[in-house]
């Protein structure tokens, strides 16, 4: 398909690997004009989308230089008043780059098209996409351009891993799930979230899936009750899974103040001659790192915030003695922004983002389908737990 010269296509492997890989090296990632993140896939541009139960990739070629590039996926979810069963199929769009020096040509644009046309032969019933609020010319392309509406404000949390392992409350039990146990609780307790995926046990069961980890306190129920009659639960408890994001690409901070590189060198060298004080060391993001996702964070019962802290101070603990290759440096995850979840995850002000935007579009104009749409671009966004696809992270 042709666009004022320049061609949107299919990405091919093989030939187009090293292009898109310069490609985002040259397009900066982060909403501050001071502090860039750059992307490394490994050599795998398609890494982001590829545990995705349907993907495509699609490049914008000009005089045989690759100029900009976008991916897509697309799942069922949970959506309420859908038919049939409250399902619908989504695509979501990201990785949306564009040259700096091809900006402001249609490109991004035509490459948007062109995938909402995809999505559309792939009988998608919705698509939607997650950016900074800030990023202003993303804003203004898909509201403003493309009809897309805000639904959801979620808060980015991401928590710097030390060189120190959190000291857990001996009161708390933290014990992991079976597959099995851990796909019977998130449909029980987390299936009626919106956009929450059908095909969670394809998650969980996906090498990139750390577990699931339930906590409680002990003496409340016994693990063998909990664990061997599945419907009965602690008075308090909490869970919550890991997904290795760093086996699939790594981060790097691009960019950053002078004071910030400064206090950064310097707070390693207090802490290595004084170890005894276990200072909360700034690791090193000038080099590449990984990083682990905390997602499908679930809490009942009126202690459970304690037992959410006791959960992220032991994946913290998971990255301080990784031995694998992700060289994990931090732990994210993504609640909805009015989650009370926000107070009892730890996280660092400075790298964390308060308030994300997801944007949606109705591909179809089915009769029964538009109230329910309106509903779920309109109503108060809720205040329970938000299940974040780790896939689409």
């Amino acid at each position: 398909m042709e666009f004022n010269k320049f061609r949107i296509r299919s990405y091919e492997g093989q030939s187009d690997r090293a292009q898109v890989e310069d490609l985002e090296r040259r397009c900066e990632v982060g909403p501050s004009e001071s502090v860039f993140l750059f992307t490394d896939t490994m050599g795998d541009p398609i890494c982001r989308i590829r545990n995705s139960p349907m993907y495509m990739m699609l490049v914008a070629e000009l005089e045989n230089e690759l100029v900009g590039v976008i991916h897509g996926s697309i799942k069922v979810v949970t959506v309420h008043g859908h038919p049939p069963k409250d399902l619908a199929k989504v695509g979501y769009v990201l990785g949306l780059r564009v040259s700096p020096h091809h900006r402001r040509k249609g490109i991004g644009s035509s490459l948007v098209k062109t995938l909402e046309e995809w999505f559309t032969s792939k009988d998608a019933d919705y698509a939607y996409m997650a950016t900074e609020k800030d990023n202003h010319a993303s804003v203004s392309l898909f509201m403003d351009k493309f009809g897309y509406i805000k639904f959801r404000t979620p808060a980015i949390l991401v928590n710097p891993v030390n060189h120190h392992c959190f000291q857990i409350s001996p009161n708390i039990e933290i014990t992991r799930l079976k597959v099995d146990q851990a796909e019977y609780f998130y449909r029980r307790f987390m299936g009626s979230t919106e956009f929450f995926p059908n095909d969670v046990g394809n998650i969980l069961r996906n090498k990139l899936n750390l577990g699931t980890w339930v906590a409680y306190f002990k003496g409340d129920i016994a693990w063998g009750d909990f664990g061997s009659d599945i419907g009965q639960v602690p008075n308090s408890w909490a869970m919550l899974s890991v997904w290795n994001s760093g086996e699939i690409f790594k981060l790097r901070l691009g960019k950053a103040p002078f004071s910030c590189l400064v206090c950064t060198k310097s707070w390693w060298l207090i802490d290595k001659i004084f170890p005894c004080l276990k200072l909360p060391t700034i690791p090193d993001f000038f080099n590449p790192f990984g990083f682990y996702f905390m997602y499908g964070v679930h809490r009942e019962g009126p202690f459970s915030g304690k037992l959410v802290r006791a959960l992220c101070q032991f994946v913290h603990n998971m990255g301080v003695e990784s031995k694998d290759e992700s060289n994990c440096k931090i732990i994210v995850t993504e609640v909805e922004g009015r989650d009370e979840l926000n107070h009892h995850i730890p996280h660092w002000k400075l790298l964390s983002c308060q308030e994300d935007l997801w944007c949606i579009k109705s591909l179809k104009n089915i009769e029964g389908t538009n109230n329910n749409f309106h509903e779920l671009t309109t109503k108060t966004p809720p205040t329970r737990a938000l299940f974040v696809d780790p896939r689409e992270v």
